[in-house]
């Protein structure tokens, strides 16, 4: 039986959606899911030949899954305070699914390959177009050239403010802090925005 404090705690509740973005095989399903959920569900199969035509594996020849249609994850941060985390799909032809899943997110997290960059430039493109807030977050894959924030940024050419953060999908204090990053950023911009439709 459900007491009235449980009861209450639980439509005092805020869950944030959050998306999580980029290129095939840069880290999606690892961010959403491998030691950062407390509940996940993903949709990953393995590669096929029949997927060869269309699935892009240069630089990530070990990759031997793929998913299909999208990760979800849920993270309590606190009490009271869950991020419910999307993966979207990294190759063009799913991307139909984008337009739903971005619906009522409070922002999105665009994984970077430095080995791949240009993998992550629809996804950028898509956050800019439709004025969601979103900051990147460059996965330091093991033998990759290191680069800073600001060349990421630059090379990017993200507008002025979007946060660039280097971090280790692996790793969950690295994912966590991603994560944070976003929802302080997309508060802000939120924040910016009410106060300019008021003024």
């Amino acid at each position: 039986m459900v007491s009235e404090s449980d009861a209450a705690a639980d439509t005092s509740a805020l869950a944030l959606k959050i998306l999580v973005a980029g290129g095939f095989g840069v880290g999606k399903t690892t961010l959403v899911g491998r030691r950062h959920s407390s509940a996940r569900s993903g949709t990953e199969e393995l590669l096929s030949e029949a997927g060869q035509s269309v699935d892009d594996t240069d630089g990530v020849d070990r990759k031997v899954t793929t998913t299909v249609a999208m990760d979800f994850g849920r993270i309590t941060i606190r009490s009271g305070l869950s991020l419910y985390l999307f993966g979207t799909p990294g190759q063009d032809r799913f991307w139909f699914l984008w337009d739903e899943l971005s619906q009522g997110a409070l922002g999105a997290v665009v994984l970077a390959d430095t080995r791949r960059l240009e993998d992550c430039f629809p996804a950028v493109d898509y956050f800019e177009h439709r004025r969601i807030p979103f900051v990147v977050a460059v996965n330091c894959f093991p033998g990759a050239r290191g680069y800073g924030a600001h060349d990421v940024s630059r090379a990017l050419d993200l507008d002025h403010g979007t946060p660039v953060v280097l971090c280790d999908a692996r790793e969950r204090d690295s994912g966590k802090e991603v994560l944070i990053r976003l929802v302080e950023y997309a508060g802000r911009m939120h924040t910016a925005r009410l106060l300019d439709s008021v003024s």
